[in-house]
């Protein structure tokens, strides 16, 4: 099995991590088996100019993870469910990379175990259905990534550019101008409106605001 990526990976700018993390695969081992997947789709958030981000009114006890070393999960709640995020940056930053989407290589029939009834599609689609696929909780917040074990993303190739695209990011009403949202071209396992999956915002500039 692919070694899991070094820290040193995570401790870059966010906007390159959340890009450079398609195409890498999000494993999870467990009792009953290995699950994993390939990221299709990521976020980045920012620790400046970043008004959706969490970080954005300081540290508080919910998202003291996302100020950590980077390397780590920072795992929230919203409407009483899960989403998994990559720490970024250096310690005390606060910006961080929610993997929103994986197409799903092994363990698919455990991650249907845990999901019950769904269409294939909407297995891994979209981080909440991810995070219960894989069955990622608040016991998971602050898990170093960088130890590969139990839950680690592991190394693979870089993509070109003509394979991956951006766009602006999904159900935010601050910064929604930001493209910081990343995903691979023509894959079905993307989530969000078609409209923001095309492959014409591909390359473009990531604006500041």
């Amino acid at each position: 099995m692919a070694r899991a990526l070094p820290r040193k990976f995570y401790n870059r700018d966010t906007a390159t991590v959340a890009r450079e993390l398609l195409g890498k695969r999000l494993v999870r081992k467990t009792e009953q088996g290995t699950m994993q997947g390939r990221i299709v789709e990521t976020e980045a958030y920012l620790a400046e100019g970043d008004s959706s981000s969490h970080s954005a009114r300081g540290k508080t006890r919910r998202n003291a993870s996302m100020f950590g070393p980077p390397g780590h999960a920072y795992v929230y709640t919203i409407h009483g469910r899960f989403c998994f995020n990559t720490v970024t940056e250096g310690p005390g930053q606060g910006s961080a990379v929610l993997i929103r989407a994986i197409e799903p290589t092994q363990g698919i029939e455990e991650m249907q175990t845990r999901r019950g009834p769904c269409i294939e599609r909407d297995l891994t689609r979209g981080p909440a259905r991810l995070c219960e696929a894989l069955g990622l909780n608040l016991e998971w917040d602050g898990w170093d990534l960088s130890k590969g074990e139990e839950l680690w993303i592991a190394d693979g190739r870089l993509l070109p550019s003509g394979e991956w695209a951006c766009s602006p990011r999904i159900g935010i009403s601050r910064a929604a101008g930001l493209q910081l949202r990343f995903f691979l071209v023509g894959n079905r396992l993307v989530s969000g409106p078609m409209k923001l999956n095309r492959p014409q915002a591909q390359n473009t500039a990531i604006k500041k605001q």
